[in-house]
C-alpha cells in the first residue's frame, strides 16, 4: 500500500471540548488535512517540541526519545495505518543495529515522538479517503464568499444543528470553519457529510 506523508500545520484547542485538542496533518505537497483529536498533555508535548522549547525538566517524550537515543535506537518514520471507530492507530518503525521493529502507539505520542526526532509522518489513502478533509484552492473560495455569508448567522452560535442542513450548506459550513481554523467543529461536519454520502 502506497504511504502519503503528512506534515503538522496546526494545533489547535477547542472551545466547544474542555480538554480538546486537534493536531491537524497537512497531506505534503497536496490539499488535503486530516485533523485528530488528541488530549491535553499531548498536546503540550507536541507544541513544546513544535516551538524548540526546553523544559527544565524532561516531559515523558523527551525522556523517551532519551532512553532510545542512550540505546542506540533511531525512529526512521511514523505510520498512522489505521483508523477504526473514530480511533486512529499508529506504528513506530525504529531500528538498532542489528533490527527493526514496529511499535504500535498512540496516534497523538507517535506524533510527540516525529516531532522530537524529526522523523517523517505516513498514512494511507484509506485514512485520507475516510476522515481527511479536502482544503479548496483559494479560486474556489472567492466564487463561494457570497454563499458563506449566507450561512454565517447560524455559524457564529457554533450550535447549529447539523442534521437539519442540506449538503451544500454543510459544505459551505466545513470550509468557513476551516478557514477559521477550529478543527474540532470540522471534525463534527466532516463526519456529517461522510454520514450522508454512506446513506
Amino acid at each position: 500500500m502506497k504511504k502519503i506523508e503528512l506534515e503538522i500545520v496546526a494545533l489547535s484547542h477547542s472551545i466547544t471540548q474542555t480538554h480538546s485538542y486537534a493536531v491537524v496533518m497537512g497531506e505534503v505537497n497536496g490539499l488535503r488535512r486530516l485533523p485528530i483529536v488528541i488530549g491535553g498533555f499531548e498536546a503540550q508535548a507536541i507544541a513544546v517540541a513544535l516551538e524548540k522549547m526546553q523544559p527544565s525538566r524532561p516531559l515523558t517524550h523527551d525522556l523517551m526519545k532519551n532512553f532510545m537515543t542512550a540505546f542506540n535506537l533511531d525512529l526512521h518514520e511514523i505510520i498512522i495505518c489505521d483508523l477504526q471507530e473514530g480511533i486512529f492507530y499508529s506504528k513506530l518503525v525504529c531500528s538498532s543495529e542489528k533490527d527493526t521493529v514496529e511499535i504500535d502507539s498512540r496516534t497523538s505520542d507517535a506524533l510527540a515522538l516525529a516531532v522530537r526526532f524529526g522523523c517523517p509522518i505516513y498514512t494511507y489513502e484509506n485514512i485520507l479517503d475516510s476522515a481527511g478533509i479536502l482544503m479548496e484552492e483559494t479560486t474556489s473560495k472567492k466564487k463561494k464568499s457570497k454563499e458563506l455569508k449566507e450561512v454565517s448567522v447560524e455559524e457564529s452560535t457554533g450550535k447549529e444543528d447539523l442534521k437539519t442542513m442540506t449538503l451544500e450548506e454543510l459544505n459551505i459550513l466545513l470550509n468557513e470553519v476551516l478557514e477559521n481554523e477550529d478543527y474540532i467543529r470540522a471534525i463534527a461536519i466532516r463526519d456529517e457529510i461522510n454520514n450522508r454520502r454512506k446513506k
